[in-house]
């Protein structure tokens, strides 16, 4: 599969390089290897030795933050999607771990993505030559707008075709079919899988009561 080769900006000082990764906390980019030297190997060799997950943008490893409670929501909705897959065999599910090359030197990883059957390489990696059909992200604090406005970006140019970025502390889920389409989604309103995962309906409620439960709070 040919992939096109990713051409970072100029980055002349550390202020150039944090607006470039949309003015992330300094304590996720990672400075071993020196920004703007990491590779796909970095970063399948810091998750083996640190469990750490890395995104790779031009040349830099910059740390993927996960709650607990966004990784329960992200379990959740991975759960039901595979269920739904059981009966309908359209593709495949992968969690938060699924590193994805959207293009040649830029690595992203969603916190649950679906492929299709007939996107799937035979063969691959530990980091496919893929784009998920959907791509689902649950916000964290430390994420910036600006770094998640580029990561859409660069979903729907690598082939993407549906994302939803879910907003706990909201309790909202913003629904994308391009860069400039979208819909916000309340947790009295339902989503569905559109054109992708056409009949997947989902309780917003549901989810959300389910990924933010606590002890002794009623089912």
């Amino acid at each position: 599969m040919s992939l096109a080769t990713h051409s970072p900006p100029a980055i002349l000082n550390l202020a150039d390089l944090l607006d470039s990764l949309g003015g992330i906390p300094l304590e996720r980019i990672r400075m071993q290897p020196p920004p703007g030297t990491a590779t796909e190997d970095d970063v399948v060799a810091v998750y083996a030795k640190e469990k750490r997950l890395c995104e790779l943008v031009d040349g830099v490893l910059v740390e993927k933050p996960m709650g607990f409670d966004e990784s329960r929501l992200a379990i959740e909705l991975g759960y039901l999607l595979v269920e739904f897959l059981r009966q309908h065999d359209l593709g495949t599910v992968a969690g938060e771990a699924g590193m994805m090359r959207l293009i040649s030197g830029l690595v992203r990883i969603p916190d649950v993505s679906f492929v299709r059957w007939e996107h799937l390489p035979e063969k691959y990696g530990p980091i496919p030559p893929i784009a998920p059909d959907l791509a689902i992200e649950v916000l964290s604090e430390s994420n910036t707008p600006k770094e998640m406005e580029r990561k859409l970006r660069e979903y729907f140019e690598s082939g993407t075709q549906l994302v939803w970025y879910f907003d706990l502390k909201a309790r909202t889920v913003t629904v994308y079919t391009s860069p400039d389409q979208f819909t916000v989604l309340d947790e009295s309103q339902t989503l569905d899988g559109g054109d992708v995962l056409p009949g997947l309906v989902l309780s917003l409620r549901e989810l959300f009561e389910r990924a933010t439960r606590r002890r002794g709070s009623s089912s």
